[in-house]
């Protein structure tokens, strides 16, 4: 059965990774295009700048972070389009997100991956 994945841009790149998805608006700082070895990149659906600052990837922020991303996923009309990407995809292989903080738990990665899961419900 394949899964979603996520995974830290900066972390080396496995076989197991399947189709890699760079979901950061910025290009990760110090790495090569051909390093990351990337299927696709979704800036489309990455938190907007707003929310993002107000976040600051700070832990007490984070559960308002995740409301707001969430609702930002709900109205923006490209979610359905990424969706329906990785469901295509995960048909295949694994889909891994791949992200730029540094911190595993509390980024938006972790809640991009909850979203799409319970859209493929």
């Amino acid at each position: 059965m394949t899964s979603i994945q996520i995974k830290r841009v900066y972390a080396p790149v496995s076989k197991d990774d399947g189709f890699r998805i760079l979901i950061d608006k910025l290009w990760p700082r110090g790495k090569k295009r051909e390093e990351v070895m990337l299927n696709d990149w979704a800036k489309e659906i990455t938190p907007s700048t707003k929310i993002r600052k107000i976040f600051a990837h700070k832990e007490e922020n984070f559960s308002q972070f995740k409301v707001d991303y969430l609702n930002e996923l709900n109205e923006n009309p490209s979610s359905k389009e990424f969706v329906q990407k990785v469901n295509k995809e995960l048909k295949k292989q694994d889909v891994t997100f791949l992200y730029g903080a540094k911190d595993p738990n509390i980024n938006h990665a972790v809640i991009l991956k909850e979203f799409v899961e319970k859209e493929l419900d």
